[in-house]
């Protein structure tokens, strides 16, 4: 159910009760690898943006919180779909970068435990790739401040299908021998916790499969964009990284690659 919108996010600051809670170190890698996070990610298609808005019945004009936005990738595909977003990020470098493409104005400095937004504020909150990183307990409970009735929570995760790819599976290897044991990766999936905060309905979850370009920089700025890749030790990330090009520019890479977009989907009870 999509409610009337009364125009504006609320400008001033919001004095939330929770505790401050500081970014996660690997999170914070984000802001060093900003260029290459805007060139390698995959944008999301229309149909990611209709199936989810479908589900949580949002028609143009609805008002939508895009936490931990990034360079924006999710949000300017909300944006096109004739939503009213703002984008909250807590990168200064990704902040800069969203503000230079879909103005200042929708975008705020904040995170997904002290959202900047005023009570009852929006119809959706959307998180592209971002979950794993907030405190979720906590975050839920922010996000039910800022949610008008029944509004919903749609989560987002992408991966990549490298299968087609000669480099394929040897480059997937490597991403995960790299990336760290931590809860922030390995905790419950997002509908355990949502589940276990209570007062959400029963969480769904939709796949959509649409395709992106593959060209190898392309693949190469993905890989390089992720935190893990990013915080290894200067020596071992520059080894990681040449390892990685010679693999890709060497190999077989088709023109475009499948892309699987997890959506997990929940409204207030």
């Amino acid at each position: 159910m999509v409610r009337p919108y009364a125009p504006g996010f609320g400008r001033a600051p919001v004095r939330s009760t929770l505790s401050v809670v500081a970014l996660h170190p690997l999170a914070n890698r984000f802001g060093s690898v900003a260029d290459a996070y805007e060139r390698g990610r995959p944008n999301y298609a229309p149909a990611v943006v209709g199936a989810l808005a479908a589900e949580l019945g949002l028609a143009p004009g609805a008002p939508v919180l895009d936490l931990a936005a990034g360079t924006g990738k999710l949000t300017r595909a909300l944006l096109a779909f004739g939503l009213d977003v703002v984008a909250v990020e807590p990168q200064p470098e990704m902040r800069e970068r969203l503000a230079g493409i879909i103005g200042a104005d929708r975008v705020r400095n904040g995170i997904a435990e002290r959202i900047p937004l005023e009570d009852s504020t929006v119809d959706a909150v959307t998180v592209a790739d971002g979950f794993h990183w907030f405190d979720r307990p906590q975050a839920l409970v922010e996000m039910r401040r800022v949610l008008r009735p029944a509004g919903g929570l749609a989560v987002l995760t992408t991966v990549p299908d490298w299968s087609a790819a000669s480099w394929g599976h040897e480059l997937g290897t490597m991403v995960m021998e790299a990336r760290p044991e931590h809860p922030y990766f390995d905790g419950p999936a997002w509908d355990e916790v949502v589940r276990d905060a209570g007062g959400w309905t029963e969480p769904l979850e939709l796949r959509v499969t649409t395709s992106q370009p593959a060209d190898p920089e392309r693949i190469l700025d993905y890989v390089a964009s992720m935190s893990w890749v990013e915080a290894l030790p200067d020596d071992e990330r520059r080894r990681w990284l040449d390892k990685a090009a010679e693999l890709v520019r060497g190999g077989d890479t088709p023109a475009e690659l499948p892309l699987h977009v997890g959506i997990g989907l929940t409204t207030l009870a």
